[in-house]
């Protein structure tokens, strides 16, 4: 767990908070973690992101005015490498999270897919609840 921890602490670490945490809600979203979801919602609203544009991460494609091009290319590559094994990321994919990203972001952008998958297997399959106040990480 502590060698998990470090790679989530670790991972990403070049690319500022807000874009990790929408990175980390949005594959909790979509692996379906509740314990992760609230995690790092409550992790953007504590950053000061507006809860409207948070509310909006499940449906970034079609919420434009609340995510840059940069926001938008993180995320659909972040979904596209959360889809192996059932899809390979396109070439499309990496050349859209390429135009905004250095390789070694991306790198990092990966690792940080790979972290939280990680954690949303572990907690969806142990049921981890969600606590009475969302956990924050570090805190």
């Amino acid at each position: 767990m502590k060698a998990l921890g470090t790679l989530s602490y670790v991972a990403a670490s070049a690319l500022d908070l807000r874009l990790r945490e929408l990175v980390n809600l949005r594959i909790s979203q979509i692996n379906g973690c509740a314990f992760c979801i609230d995690m790092h919602w409550a992790a953007l609203v504590r950053e000061g992101v507006d809860p409207r544009h948070v509310n909006a991460v499940a449906g970034w494609r079609e919420a434009h005015r609340f995510f840059s091009d940069r926001d938008r290319a993180a995320l659909n590559w972040a979904e596209a490498l959360n889809a192996v094994p059932h899809r390979t990321p396109s070439d499309a994919d990496f050349e859209q999270v390429r135009r905004h990203f250095t390789d070694a972001e991306i790198a990092e952008l990966s690792f940080a897919v790979g972290a939280i998958r990680t954690w949303n297997m572990l907690n969806a399959g142990f049921q981890t609840p969600v606590p009475e106040t969302p956990y924050a990480a570090g805190h």
